[in-house]
C-alpha cells in the first residue's frame, strides 16, 4: 500500500499540523454542511483545458510565505495579484490555503477567484475527502494532491472524489517511484515538483529526468525553481504542457511584469 513513512522532515511537520486542524474543523463544519456549500458554489472552470492551450501556459501561484523562506510577500493582496497576473498572461492560478506554514487562507482563494475569469487551484496538503468538499464549496476549480503524503488508497479515493465533483486534481510527484504510483491510479494531470519537499532542495533537472516517463495522454506540469524564459522554452521543448511558478513572482516588486518577462512579452 506504500504508506508514507514519517521522517521528521518539514513535510511531516506540516501534515501533522494539518491533520489536527482538519479533525477540529470537521467537528465544527460537518461534511453534510459542506455539500450544501458545493451545491451553491459558482460553476466550475476547466482547469485541465487551461493547461493545454497553445503557447506557454503558466500557473501563477499566490503564496504569502513558505517554510524555506519565511514571509515572501507583505503586504499580500490576493485580488490585486490575481487580476494583474491574469492580465499578464497566467492561464490559471494556484492559491495557498495552508495557514501555519504558508500563511494562506481559503478567503484568499475565494477573493482571488471572484476577481478573475481563469481557473483557480487550491494548493494545500490534502489527505481527507472532507478537504476536497471544502475546496469545491469555496469555489476551487481543482486541488493539489501530493503523492509523497498519501497512501495508494488515499490517492485513489481522492482522485475519484475529485472526478465525481468534476475537478481533475493536479497530482504532484518528484521521484520515479511516486510517478509510477500516480500512473497506476490513472492520474491525468502530473506535476513534477523540482523542490524535494523532504529536503527543500530545488533541482529543475528533476523535470527533465521524469518527463520521458510521463505518458503523452497526461498533462505534464513542471513546478518550482523556474526563473527565466529560456528555462520555460527548454522545458516546453522537453514535453511539458504547463509551468507552476510562485516564489519568483511573489518576490518580485512587480509580479505581473516579471511574468510578462518570463513569457517573453517584454524587452
Amino acid at each position: 500500500m506504500n504508506t508514507p513513512v514519517p521522517t521528521g522532515t518539514v513535510l511531516d511537520r506540516i501534515l501533522e499540523a494539518r491533520r489536527a486542524e482538519v479533525e477540529h474543523r470537521k467537528k465544527v463544519l460537518p461534511e453534510t454542511a459542506l455539500k450544501y456549500g458545493v451545491a451553491a458554489a459558482t460553476p466550475l472552470r476547466d482547469f485541465a483545458a487551461s493547461l493545454t492551450r497553445p503557447g506557454i501556459n503558466v500557473l501563477a501561484e499566490l503564496k504569502p510565505a513558505s517554510p524555506s523562506r519565511g514571509v515572501i510577500r507583505e503586504p499580500f493582496d490576493p485580488v490585486a495579484l490575481a487580476t494583474s497576473l491574469e492580465a499578464a498572461g497566467a492561464v490559471a492560478l494556484s492559491v495557498l490555503t495552508e495557514g501555519e506554514f504558508f500563511r494562506g487562507t481559503l478567503k484568499n482563494l475565494r477573493d482571488a477567484r471572484k476577481s478573475v475569469q481563469i481557473p483557480v487551484l487550491r494548493k494545500d496538503f490534502i489527505f481527507d475527502p472532507w478537504q476536497v468538499w471544502e475546496a469545491r464549496a469555496n469555489d476551487a476549480d481543482s486541488f493539489l494532491l501530493i503523492v509523497a503524503a498519501l497512501t495508494d488508497r488515499q490517492l485513489e479515493e481522492l482522485v475519484a472524489l475529485g472526478r465525481e465533483l468534476k475537478m481533475e486534481p493536479l497530482v504532484e510527484v518528484h521521484t520515479p517511484a511516486e510517478l509510477d504510483r500516480a500512473l497506476r491510479v490513472g492520474v491525468k494531470i502530473i506535476g513534477v515538483n523540482n523542490r524535494n519537499l523532504k529536503t527543500l532542495e530545488v533541482r529543475v533537472e528533476t523535470s527533465f529526468e521524469l518527463i520521458e516517463r510521463i505518458p503523452d495522454d497526461c498533462i505534464a506540469v513542471s513546478e518550482s525553481g523556474i526563473r527565466t524564459n529560456a528555462e520555460l522554452l527548454k522545458l516546453r521543448e522537453a514535453g511539458f504542457d504547463a509551468f507552476l511558478i510562485g516564489t519568483s513572482l511573489m518576490l518580485a516588486p512587480d509580479p505581473a511584469h516579471t511574468l510578462s518577462a518570463l513569457l517573453g512579452q517584454t524587452a
